[in-house]
């Protein structure tokens, strides 16, 4: 079966698996994307590391959750924010100011929405995680 998107996916299983109670998470198919998402929310602190696992059919990620995600998911469409204007998907998507991330794909990389205002730089939204 194929997956329409793959990012909220992976998003979805996180969250499920820490609403769950659950210490790990198993995820396939992976992409760089979902490698690099992953690796913005353990800079975070949301998870605690994940690791990738080749098994010669397909290649899958195991996911050390820490039990502070409290919502996480994709953002469709995926906007195009200016280096100014994070402030409306912040009050849009988060709780509260400071509180949570929202990930962008930029440029120069995948980073939260406040190292892009640090490096003002702008780009696409890809997904939100408090």
């Amino acid at each position: 079966m194929t997956l329409n998107d793959p990012l909220a996916n992976t998003l979805s299983i996180i969250l499920t698996d820490e609403k769950m109670g659950k210490k790990e998470s198993n995820i396939a198919p992976s992409s760089k994307i979902i490698k690099k998402v992953l690796e913005v929310m353990k800079a975070a602190n949301y998870i605690t590391n994940f690791q990738e696992i080749n098994d010669g059919r397909r290649n899958s990620l195991k996911i050390s959750l820490s039990g502070n995600i409290n919502k996480c998911g994709v953002i469709k469409p995926r906007y195009n924010v200016k280096k100014d204007g994070f402030e409306k998907f912040e009050k849009r998507y988060l709780l509260a100011r400071g509180m949570g991330i929202l990930v962008v794909s930029t440029p120069l990389g995948i980073f939260t929405h406040t190292e892009a205002k640090k490096k003002n730089i702008g780009g696409r939204l890809l997904a939100y995680c408090y």
